[in-house]
Formats: C-alpha cells, structure tokens, sequence
C-alpha cells in the first residue's frame, strides 16, 4: 500500500482532499547548502490548479 503524502496547499492541482497525488514528488533545498529543517526546503512538484 502506498504511503500518503499531507499537503495543504489547496492551490495545487495534485491536492485532493489534503491528500497529495502527483504520481512522484520532487523536494529540493531552498537556496541553501545543505538543509536542517523544513523551512529550508521545497516542493518542485507543485501546479497551480486551472481555475
């Protein structure tokens, strides 16, 4: 069973029901060296929704 991924960017087309499901998720660091928390990381597989 596959694991599920919380996301609560509703602007996001993959959101659904809080739920991530974009087919593979790619996080990368926030302009820095190396990352120690959260804060210094993002997702690139956000896509705004179509309004």
């Amino acid at each position: 069973m596959p694991n599920k991924i919380k996301c609560t960017v509703t602007e996001c087309q993959y959101n659904s029901a809080v739920e991530c499901g974009a087919p593979m998720i790619q996080v990368e660091r926030n302009n820095s060296g190396s990352a120690s928390n959260s804060d210094q990381t993002k997702c690139e597989t956000f896509k705004p929704k179509h309004m």
